[in-house]
Order: C-alpha cells, then structure tokens, then sequence
C-alpha cells in the first residue's frame, strides 16, 4: 500500500476536526464541543507557530493524520516536538499508516536544527499505542503529566 504524506490545509479543517472528535470518543470517552475544536484546528492551520498537521493518503482518500506542536527546552537548548491528535480511521489501521506519518515527522525533526526530539502523551490503559511506540524506540521517561485546566474541561 502506498501512503503520501501532505501538509493539512485549512480547507482540511472539518475533516480534522472530525477525526479530533472521534479520538477524544474513542480514547477518553469524550465529546470535544464544536464550537472549540473547529476553530482551534483552524488556528493551527493558520499558524504554523503554534503547531503543523500532516495528513496521509491512501489512493486519495484521507487514512489518517498526526499533529505536532512545539516546546522549548532549555535544558537541551532546542525545541521539543509533541505529537498530538493522532487519528487512523478504522479502515485504514494495522496497515502502516501510522508508520507512515511518524516516519514522516521524524524525518523532519532530523533535519530541523533546532529540534531536540519528540514526545507524546498516551493514555497508561492503552497497550497496543504504548507498545507501538515502543516498537518505534520510544521510552518512558519517567515524569507523570499535572495540569490544571481552567477552561472547557
């Protein structure tokens, strides 16, 4: 199977946000409010700052995306990219598309200078993600995520 890689456009916003909602049902049993999630898919496509998303094809239907938004460390003097919103359609799982999109941006962390690296939150119940990650050399650093959400939660 043949998967492209593109960049997401912001013609793709509705697509996007649909996969964004499907996620959040399917990993944490969550509605994401359309009056958010629409406009914040949005920002990003329109503010490459804030962060990118990369969609991938399959015999030109959408099979999947993957996003990524940036922090900085100081620590590593570099800029640390997060995979986030991950989303392969049921159809197109187990057959590499995944792969694809990760091979995909780590490639591009490779040739950014100022990239250090990559991370990724995945809910602890969730053993096929944890071990496909592993399966991509990636480890558990150790750290445990807090926050306080203030709003839309």
């Amino acid at each position: 199977m043949d998967v492209q890689i593109r960049d997401a456009v912001p013609v793709d916003q509705p697509l996007i946000a649909s996969f964004n909602s499907l996620l959040a049902e399917e990993t944490e049993g969550k509605q994401l409010d359309p009056t958010l999630i629409g406009p914040g898919v949005s920002a990003i496509l329109n503010d490459e700052g804030l962060g990118r998303y990369w969609l991938a094809e399959v015999d030109g239907a959408v099979a999947g995306q993957i996003m990524v938004t940036y922090e900085w460390s100081d620590w590593r003097n570099g800029m640390i990219w997060w995979i986030q919103s991950v989303y392969i359609p049921v159809e197109f799982r187990r057959m590499g598309v995944f792969r694809a999109l990760y091979r995909h941006v780590e490639s591009l962390v490779e040739d950014d200078q100022n990239a250090c690296g990559l991370r990724l939150y995945v809910e602890k119940n969730n053993a096929r993600a944890i071990q496909t990650y592993r399966d991509f050399k990636m480890s558990e650093p150790g750290y445990l995520v807090m926050e306080s959400l203030a709003k839309n939660d």
